[in-house]
């Protein structure tokens, strides 16, 4: 072998070593890296108790910025691999994990956070980020140029204002727009014209929404079908039942501090009402008795008259009633709330009296 060979073929064989051990130090430096990152979300899942899976499909690296410092204040917002987590996870041998591991695919942001399951997919459902609308996608809702100066110098553009049908200005070296005008509809498609000049106008109409996949709290796998709950009919639900608990416990006579007024009250009001059925007389039904025994017999008098009017029973007809009530003295305000305490007092004395006067 020539000299020259030779020399090429050590210096070859000396590159090959060099690039193999700057290979091990690449791959060991990975390594390092990756198991400093599975300790952090290890450390995060024993930390906070719910972690949140959320799409970052058609998200923007600008988008998601705005996202996480949205999210940020309610926990730790991370963009991981798939594969990290879920080498954290089973680390960790945590229940449910299989399940929860048929989430984990493509582009993902991991939220870990304090609050429950509903409430967190409730928060992610309201972050909106606004984007510029791209040529031919639809517009998400009415589009609106505003009033005022656009910062665009006349020329080319005055025939785009005019071919979107805006009325326009030149003031002070520069294109205004007259009137604010709407130039999209919503489910128009977006022109490549429109898109350009929304785009030089700082109008960001497009929202973009996150989408949340599962989330695992306290180890219980929920994912984003049954994360959705109609809050207002949640709320419609409850008043129904309160109301009905009430009027249960009302009817059963639960002794409860809520319901006892309205307890006490009924009981003395069906106990005057069985005093008066059944005739029995004290000094606060006697009136009340004989309007009842009144009442029965004129009803029965009129039944009588009818079949047999040979008997000649003299029916008295009840007198009618004014219907124009009294005119009332208006009275100064601290002497009616005096009044309406002491009402109020004889009221509940009355009510005490009457059922121990009915049941001895």
């Amino acid at each position: 072998m020539k000299g020259s060979t030779r020399n090429k073929l050590f210096k070859l064989i000396q590159d090959v070593r060099v690039a193999e051990k700057t290979r091990r130090v690449v791959i060991r430096k990975s390594i390092v890296e990756k198991e400093v990152v599975v300790n952090e979300i290890k450390k995060l899942l024993s930390t906070y108790k719910t972690l949140g899976v959320v799409s970052l499909e058609g998200v923007s690296a600008r988008e998601l910025a705005e996202i996480k410092k949205s999210l940020s204040k309610y926990g730790v917002v991370k963009v991981l691999k798939n594969t990290i987590v879920i080498r954290a996870l089973r680390e960790l041998s945590l229940p449910s994990l299989e399940e929860f591991l048929n989430f984990l695919t493509g582009p993902n942001l991991f939220i870990f956070t304090n609050l429950n399951a509903f409430m967190l997919a409730n928060l992610v459902d309201k972050v909106v980020v606004l984007r510029y609308v791209k040529p031919g996608e639809k517009a998400p809702a009415d589009i609106y140029v505003p009033e005022g100066p656009t910062g665009i110098p006349p020329g080319p553009m005055m025939s785009v204002f005019g071919k979107l049908k805006i009325r326009t200005m030149v003031r002070e070296g520069i294109i205004w727009i007259a009137k604010e005008s709407k130039v999209a509809s919503a489910g128009d498609v977006v022109s490549p014209e429109l898109a350009s000049l929304l785009r030089k106008l700082d109008i960001k109409a497009y929202p973009v929404k996150l989408s949340i996949k599962a989330v695992l709290d306290e180890g219980v796998v929920i994912p984003a079908e049954k994360l959705k709950l109609d809050i207002e009919s949640f709320k419609k639900e409850l008043l129904a039942a309160v109301q009905t608990s009430r009027i249960v416990a009302v009817e059963t006579a639960l002794p409860l501090p809520e319901v006892m007024p309205e307890i006490i009250v009924k009981a003395y009001m069906r106990a005057v009402n069985l005093a008066c059925e059944i005739g029995y007389v004290t000094p606060e039904t006697t009136h009340l008795v004989l309007r009842s025994a009144v009442s029965k017999a004129q009803t029965l008098a009129a039944t009588l008259m009818q079949k047999y009017p040979e008997l000649n029973i003299p029916v008295v007809t009840q007198p009618a009633v004014a219907t124009q009530p009294p005119q009332e003295v208006k009275k100064p305000e601290k002497e009616e709330r005096a009044e309406e305490e002491e009402e109020k007092k004889i009221s509940e004395e009355e009510i005490a009296e009457g059922i121990s006067s009915l049941f001895g």
